[in-house]
C-alpha cells in the first residue's frame, strides 16, 4: 500500500467500516461497509461508483468495460458535474461538465453513525482548473452511506463578486432491464429535448424509454420515482436545491459510439440527474453557498 493511503487510514479509517486502497485499475478509493449498505468512492472526483444497500442488488451502476484513468472521466457511478453542466457556454475546449468528475478530491471527513458513514471530500483546485474557473469558490461533497444514500453537494462564493454555477450528480442508477421502466414524477414538466434539437416539450404520463432518451426537465423540485418491474423496485429519488431532472439513455447506436457502456450496457442503466441546468443555474452572491442534495432509497414494489 502506498504511503499517502496509508496516512489516510490512520487519519480516517475506520477499522472494519471505512477502508482507503487500491481501486479499480489502482486508483485511489474508499472502501466503506457498514451494517446498512456497502460502498465504494474513487478519490478522483469523489466519484462513487457503488452503492448496495444490505439484501438488495447493487442500486448504482458502472459499466463493466469503465476505463479507470487518471484525468479520464469513468462512464458510470455517481459523476459530479460542476461548475458548468454540458457544454461551456463560450469554451468548446473546456471539456463537458466542468472537470470536478476528473480531478482529485481530498477526505476531510469521515464519522460513522447509528444510520451509517459519514464521509466529507474536498475538491483540490490546481493550475489547470484555475485556468477554466478562476474564481475563488470552494465545493464540499459529503455522503451518508447507509440503508440511503444522501449526497450533499456544497459551493461556497469565496469572492466579492457574485458567480453563477451549474451543477448535477449525474447519477447512474441500475435497471433490470429499461425498456420495462417507468420514471415517475415528471408528468406535465416543461424539458427541453437534446435529441430533437432542444426542442421544448412537456411530459405526458411517466417517462417510459424505447430510444435514445436526452432530456432537461425544467423547474422540477419533486421528488422523482425510477419503477422497475423486472427488479421488483422502486428507487426513489427525494432532492432540494435541484431545479432541473435530466433523464438520459444513449441507446444503441450512441452507446456503441462511446465505447464503454460494454455489450447491451444502455438495457441495464438509466440516469436520472438531480441538476441545475440550462435555465436554471444558479447565481451566489459574495459570502453564499448552495446545497444541491439527495437521497436515494429502495423500496420493493
Amino acid at each position: 500500500m502506498n504511503e499517502k493511503l496509508d496516512t489516510l487510514n490512520r487519519r480516517f479509517g475506520i477499522p472494519g467500516q471505512v477502508g482507503f486502497k487500491p481501486g479499480p485499475g489502482g486508483m485511489e478509493a474508499v472502501e466503506v461497509s457498514n451494517a446498512e449498505a456497502s460502498a465504494t468512492i474513487l478519490l478522483q472526483g469523489a466519484h462513487l461508483i457503488a452503492w448496495t444497500p444490505k439484501g438488495e442488488a447493487p442500486v448504482i451502476w458502472t459499466s463493466p468495460e469503465a476505463k479507470f484513468a487518471p484525468g479520464k472521466s469513468v462512464r458510470g457511478g455517481v459523476p459530479v458535474c460542476w461548475p458548468w453542466f454540458g457544454p461551456h457556454a463560450t469554451r468548446p475546449d473546456f471539456p463537458a461538465h466542468g472537470f470536478a468528475r476528473t480531478v482529485m478530491w481530498e477526505p476531510i471527513g469521515v464519522k460513522a453513525l447509528p444510520e451509517g458513514t459519514w464521509l466529507a471530500f474536498r475538491l483540490v483546485a490546481n493550475e489547470a482548473t484555475r485556468a477554466m474557473w478562476s474564481h475563488p469558490t470552494e465545493l464540499v461533497l459529503q455522503m451518508v452511506v447507509g440503508r440511503t444514500l444522501d449526497m450533499d453537494l456544497a459551493t461556497w462564493n469565496r469572492g466579492d463578486t457574485p458567480v453563477t454555477i451549474g451543477d448535477a450528480l449525474h447519477t447512474y442508477f441500475a435497471v433490470g432491464d429499461v425498456r420495462f421502466i417507468k420514471i415517475h414524477g415528471l408528468h406535465m414538466v416543461e424539458y427541453l429535448d437534446k435529441v430533437d434539437g432542444n426542442t421544448r416539450k412537456t411530459q405526458l404520463g411517466p417517462v417510459i424509454i424505447r430510444g435514445e432518451v436526452d432530456r432537461i426537465y425544467l423547474n422540477t423540485p419533486d421528488a422523482c420515482v425510477i419503477e422497475d418491474p423486472k427488479l421488483a423496485r422502486r428507487i426513489r429519488i427525494v432532492k432540494e436545491n435541484s431545479r432541473s431532472t435530466v433523464v438520459w439513455n444513449p441507446w444503441i447506436e450512441k452507446a456503441a459510439k462511446l465505447g464503454d457502456l460494454g455489450p447491451e450496457g444502455h438495457l441495464h442503466m438509466v440516469c436520472v440527474e438531480s441538476a441545475n441546468a440550462a435555465e436554471d443555474v444558479v447565481t451566489l452572491a459574495p459570502g453564499a453557498e448552495h446545497h444541491l442534495w439527495v437521497r436515494y432509497s429502495v423500496e420493493p414494489i
